[in-house]
């Protein structure tokens, strides 16, 4: 069970408790959790995270095939999720990292901005 986080705050429900999330919106939490928390940041879960903090050290032409590497990684704890295809746009100072999913037969997509990953 997740509650649903919004930048960072928890969402009050409106009668005293927080916001539940179930379902597909509840495995998209926990997939965005594990795609933008910085792999071994936690000391007693040091497999949790993703790695795409990463990529703006990386050439730009490999960037790609990486990111689809640390999102497979990611998300591999997550035995009913299946990476359909990730997609990175860079440009700026921030990429947009567009992740599309597959849970119990839904399409899913989530967003995740990387930091350092311009235009090279």
């Amino acid at each position: 069970m997740e509650r649903k986080l919004i930048q960072g705050d928890y969402v009050p429900d409106g009668a005293g408790g927080l916001t539940v999330l179930e379902g597909s919106q509840e495995v998209l939490a926990r997939a965005l959790y594990r795609l933008t928390a910085r792999r071994g940041a936690l000391a007693f879960l040091p497999g949790l995270g993703s790695r795409l903090h990463l990529l703006g050290r990386e050439r730009p032409s490999l960037r790609q095939a990486l990111a689809a590497q640390y999102v497979a990684e990611a998300l591999r704890e997550e035995p009913e999720l299946t990476v359909e295809s990730v997609e990175l746009a860079q440009g700026g100072e921030t990429g947009q990292l567009t992740v599309y999913l597959r849970w119990r037969g839904e399409e899913l997509a989530a967003q995740v901005a990387v930091q350092g990953v311009g235009n090279g």
